[in-house]
């Protein structure tokens, strides 16, 4: 994958880090030797991994286990912070990448450990076990979009990554790709664990985060998204990210 815009400003130390992106600004494919979360102080990211993309707006953190192949990218003017973990640390937190709820100090604790105050490395070891704690007690909160395997679902999935409002039905859609809609139903089941409907939505919020961080209104996205009015979309982007888009574009 080519590697995009790069960082406007960094800081990086041997526990962390802080990246400032502009939109559209993407990491080189990495892994480390270390686990590490990553959390969007401003702006919204994405990490794309082999097994899909996870979307991580203001009110998740995202944890990359040590040894995954990754690449993060930014979504609108984007603060990106970076902690690595310990494996001491690392072994109470999955084995696999998750995405979880934030908890207010949750966020706190993550904005302390990359701030621009230095501290000493008992003060950062209490904040990051504090830290471990809160997401030990979080509920994991995926906005994950899967990434398709076989031809026909990557074909149906091309089409909608270009074209998010896009209301054709399933069998329409399968008529255009040579498969019927009892095939990708099944195919959408089995390999991505949901159902055509729950993937477009996921996919429609997906653009929603990035439209908003780049300061677009409710109705303007809910439009470009495919909704049919704005308080569908209200209803459905607050039953995935746990708060309205106007509160979370203000937030």
């Amino acid at each position: 994958m080519l590697v995009g815009r790069q960082p406007s400003s960094s800081r990086i130390w041997p526990s962390g880090g802080a990246h400032v992106w502009p939109p559209g600004g993407t990491s080189s494919v990495q892994s480390h030797q270390r686990g590490h979360l990553v959390y969007a102080a401003r702006g919204v990211l994405s990490v794309h991994t082999e097994g899909g993309t996870s979307i991580v707006p203001a009110n998740r953190v995202a944890w990359t286990p040590a040894g995954f192949t990754h690449q993060h990218r930014a979504h609108g003017h984007t603060d990106m912070r970076i902690v690595f973990l310990p494996a001491s640390l690392a072994r109470l937190v999955p084995e696999r990448p998750a995405v979880f709820l934030a908890s207010g100090l949750a966020r706190e604790v993550l904005l302390a450990l990359t701030g621009p105050r230095r501290r000493d490395r008992a003060a950062s070891a209490r904040l990051r076990r504090v830290l471990v704690d809160e997401l030990r007690e979080a509920d994991e909160q995926p906005l994950q979009l899967p990434e398709p395997r076989d031809d026909r679902l990557q074909a149906i999935a091309r089409i909608l990554y270009e074209r998010p409002a896009d209301n054709t039905p399933l069998a329409e859609l399968g008529r255009t790709i040579g498969a019927s809609a009892r095939t990708l139903s099944r195919l959408f089941h089995d390999e991505l664990g949901m159902t055509f409907h729950e993937w477009r939505t996921q996919l429609r919020i997906y653009h929603a985060l990035v439209l908003l961080a780049d300061g677009h209104t409710t109705t303007h996205v809910a439009n470009a998204c495919g909704w049919a009015n704005p308080s569908s979309f209200i209803a459905a982007f607050s039953a995935l990210i746990g708060t309205t888009p106007g509160r979370y574009r203000t937030g």
